[in-house]
């Protein structure tokens, strides 16, 4: 299949999801030209503010492969991916990202992200979720007990 058609069938899955009562988001993820999984945005049904179709895509992949690591995998997303799910495709090591329509689309429908991107630019002091440090006193060592376990 050509990009184009993974992007129609991500597409077609966003149009489907809009009928069952939810958001314009499909999203298709390739991995060595195979289709791994589909997924729209689940919101609606689960109430899940991350069950959104990228997510969900990269859920499905990371299942099927039985691993969390998805190096070389290529999504096809309807909507311009907001940072969660950015986030989440750089730490899984997508290779490429392709999307259909940007934030500016989506603006008037109430469909954009670009607030959400603005606020997360800033220093976590300034961030309007406070983000601070915490870390109880005499705590040590949580990150180099897990490297232990893992080297073991």
């Amino acid at each position: 299949m050509s990009n184009q058609q993974f992007m129609r069938e991500a597409l077609d899955l966003a149009r489907a999801n809009i009928q069952a009562g939810g958001r314009p988001f499909g999203a298709v993820l390739v991995y060595q030209g195979q289709v791994l999984a589909r997924a729209v945005n689940e919101i609606h049904r689960s109430q899940d503010p991350t069950a959104h179709a990228e997510m969900q895509a990269i859920r499905q992949a990371a299942q099927a492969l039985g691993r969390p690591r998805l190096d070389g995998a290529e999504i096809y997303a309807t909507g311009h991916p907001c940072p969660m799910c950015l986030a989440a495709m750089h730490l899984c090591g997508i290779e490429r990202a392709w999307f259909a329509y940007d934030n500016d689309e989506g603006e008037p429908y109430g469909l954009s992200t670009a607030a959400v991107y603005a606020q997360m630019a800033k220093p976590p002091q300034q961030q309007s979720l406070p983000l601070r440090p915490l870390k109880p006193a005499g705590e040590a060592d949580l990150y180099r007990q897990w490297q232990q376990v893992q080297q073991a």
